[in-house]
């Protein structure tokens, strides 16, 4: 399978009178939701689609209560999920509290047999 990408025009933010410059960007060729990679997984394992769902669905609640509680999620080979946060800095230790946090996000770290896998991408030019 490939990636398709396509070619655009960028321009530097920080020198907004320079060129512009191209650059590759992914062309998303559609989306594959829960049922179909429970479908799809129900080809490789001898669960039914609905055991694959169900599978999905708890790992779906699961993750985000771990993050909650603290936890980093480490998936082994697939790779680990953390809490990354984005705040306001203060001038002293004692200023720092839960309203400088501006942001929540979630950071996906992929592991090694995902790494791998994604090194075999194939590109393709639109």
């Amino acid at each position: 399978m490939t990636i398709k990408y396509n070619v655009m025009p960028r321009r530097n933010p920080r020198d907004t009178a320079a060129p512009s410059r191209y650059y590759p960007v992914v062309k998303s060729s559609g989306r594959t939701n829960q049922r179909g990679l429970a479908q799809k997984g129900v080809k490789m394992s001898t669960l039914s689609v609905a055991d694959m769902a169900a599978a999905t669905e708890i790992f779906l609640d699961l993750i985000p209560e771990e993050l909650m509680a603290g936890n980093i999620v480490d998936l082994g080979d697939f790779g680990s999920f953390r809490v990354i946060i984005k705040a306001e800095g203060s001038d002293t230790p004692e200023e720092v509290n839960a309203t400088k946090i501006i942001k929540v996000n979630v950071r996906f770290t992929p592991g090694k047999a995902f790494k791998d896998a994604m090194h075999q991408a194939v590109f393709e030019k639109l």
